[in-house]
């Protein structure tokens, strides 16, 4: 059983549902609550969400069971944990391996292996929910909430981008800008399932950089996103002539080397759950030193 509580620090009444509401409590979890074997206390009673809370009230919530998803396979193969409490696991996700399964990676992807460690330590929830994902080709942090509330927290933190990220990537080309801002609207290419492109129509996509170090024909920034499309700093880099190094949907250079460079190396949220602000940071992989040496 999971729960939380908090106290109603107002001064004014309120409906049960909107308190909730201000704490992360989404409607569809509300009616999961309701019908799927949750409960609603407000001072250790029984109510319902239309109930009127007074200040300095205690509101719990006792969240409902949620089924596993039984196509998803336990692997034992090992995870870098990078931080985790009550709420979040937040793990390392190497290259080339997948976030979640797919028909082309059914069985070992991080969520298999979260899954296994979530067995292995007998986790209060052992339901898999993936707040963010990477490409195969892109290394860095990947959270993991630990129950539908959690999830629903970041999930809306990222639509308001409250999540700052950070990436490294190397570029085909020595770009001149030291540091800019790339503002340029993203959509679907026609015709195309997978690929993305610069279209008038597309969703406001910026990315800002900082250039850290170059060679005559290759280039080292770092990313802040302040938007999160789809392939957003990949289609970016292409749009200005300067795509990523091994990228092998947006590059039409031959490249000798295996994947895209690109790696996120910093992710920083505020958890109202755990009431603190989280960071993870992780070290540059050693190929980016080989393609584009200090």
């Amino acid at each position: 059983m999971i729960s939380y509580q908090w106290y109603h620090q107002g001064s004014q009444p309120l409906l049960l549902r909107t308190f909730l509401f201000q704490q992360g409590v989404t409607r569809t979890l509300l009616k999961r609550i309701k019908y799927h074997g949750g409960s609603l206390l407000v001072n250790q009673i029984a109510v319902h969400s239309d109930f009127s809370v007074q200040p300095g009230a205690l509101v719990q919530i006792i969240l409902p069971p949620e089924p596993q998803n039984p196509v998803l396979q336990v692997s034992n193969l090992p995870i870098e944990i990078l931080l985790e409490t009550e709420n979040y696991l937040v793990v390392n996700k190497p290259v080339p391996l997948a976030t979640v399964p797919s028909r082309l990676h059914p069985r070992d992807t991080l969520a298999n292996r979260v899954l296994g460690y979530f067995v292995r330590s007998k986790a209060a929830s052992q339901v898999i929910h993936v707040v963010n994902r990477l490409d195969r080709e892109t290394s860095g942090p990947v959270i993991f909430a630990k129950n539908a509330l959690a999830h629903a927290i970041l999930d809306q933190k990222f639509q308001t981008h409250e999540i700052h990220k950070f990436y490294v990537a190397g570029l085909q080309g020595r770009i001149p800008w030291r540091h800019a801002e790339i503002n340029l609207p993203l959509g679907r290419m026609e015709g195309s399932f997978l690929k993305r492109t610069v279209r008038e129509d597309g969703k406001p996509s910026r990315t800002e950089f900082w250039r850290e170090r170059f060679t005559a024909t290759r280039s080292l920034v770092k990313v802040q996103l302040h938007t999160g499309r789809t392939h957003q700093i990949r289609v970016h880099f292409a749009a200005l002539g300067y795509p990523l190094l091994g990228d092998w949907l947006y590059n039409d250079h031959p490249t000798d080397f295996s994947h895209q460079a690109l790696h996120c190396y910093q992710m920083s949220f505020w958890s109202p759950l755990d009431r603190c602000q989280l960071t993870v940071t992780v070290p540059l992989p050693a190929y980016f030193q080989t393609l584009i040496p200090d």
